[in-house]
């Protein structure tokens, strides 16, 4: 480090220091850097089967019924004869699809709607949405989810809706607080004085503030709505056209009885792997990106 003398007062050369950044952070924590490389692999995967090169013959019956592993069918054959290694592979695209509409749409909604009810604290804007979500999470998920599902006649996006409409209230109600707490920050009160609008005060400046929170909170809904999805398509409210590990688990429960673990263990591994790396890498994020956590 280089200094330079100017009569009483030193001015220091040195950049600025950024080893306590959130991203330095998330570098530093083995466990997070575990789970970006798990998460990572299987995005690559996703990728893979959406540019058409993995798992294109899931559907194809050409094998046998219930063979064992083997260099063909590196997981085996379920019993129609189709190789559950492609269509384990295959759903993780499927997870991917239902994880990022979910997690984008309701984080957004959430960030919106809770941004407003901060900011308007004490209003009727903020009664309304604070009643509006009392209404959602009052009424159980499943029996919400069914609702949705018979009220759109089996529309492969039912599931998406149901979804987005339940999580956005948790991020709702967390951006709400730190909304009601940014707003009477200095630089709020000065935008406040030399006349900008609301909405500009808003969307600019306190809600990319509570990006911490958007982040952290986009990747639990993302965890949620895999976990959600493998739920639903056991109990055939979830996927209706394509694979997914759930509808791989429910296959399963027939063969498991005959003694063919093959379907089950596959679905039930990727699955296990995947929401650990997920997993790994929020509590990572929750750590690097908590106000309270880089005070100390």
């Amino acid at each position: 480090m280089s200094s330079t003398v100017t009569g009483a007062f030193t001015v220091s050369n040195k950049g600025p220091d950024y080893s306590d950044s959130p991203v330095s952070k998330l570098y530093r924590g083995g466990t997070g850097l575990i789970g970006l490389g798990i998460v990572g692999l299987f995005f690559l995967v996703a990728v893979g089967v959406g540019l058409g090169w993995l798992g294109q013959d899931w559907s194809a019956a050409d094998g046998g019924r219930w063979e064992p592993a083997s260099a063909d069918h590196w997981f085996g054959t379920n019993v129609l004869g189709q190789d559950i290694f492609q269509r384990a592979i295959y759903s993780v695209r499927t997870a991917f699809e239902i994880g990022l509409v979910v997690s984008l749409l309701s984080t957004l909604l959430g960030a919106v709607l809770g941004g407003l009810a901060g900011w308007y604290s004490e209003r009727w804007v903020d009664d309304g949405t604070l009643w509006f979500m009392g209404v959602l999470d009052s009424i159980p998920f499943y029996l919400f989810v069914a609702a949705v599902a018979f009220a759109l006649q089996g529309q492969a996006w039912a599931m998406h809706l149901a979804m987005i409409a339940t999580f956005w209230t948790t991020t709702g109600r967390l951006v709400r607080g730190e909304v009601m707490r940014i707003k009477s920050r200095e630089f709020v009160l000065a935008a406040r004085v030399i006349g900008l609008p609301s909405h500009l005060i808003l969307y600019r400046h306190i809600l990319p503030n509570s990006l911490h929170i958007l982040l952290v909170q986009a990747t639990i809904s993302f965890i949620a709505a895999i976990k959600t999805e493998v739920i639903l398509s056991f109990l055939g409210l979830g996927v209706q056209d394509g694979v997914s590990w759930g509808l791989m688990l429910a296959e399963s429960t027939q063969e498991v009885t005959a003694g063919q673990f093959n379907n089950f263990l596959a679905a039930s591994l990727m699955l296990f792997v995947l929401l650990l790396g997920f997993n790994l890498l929020a509590d990572a994020l929750q750590d690097a990106f908590d106000p309270r956590q880089n005070a100390l």
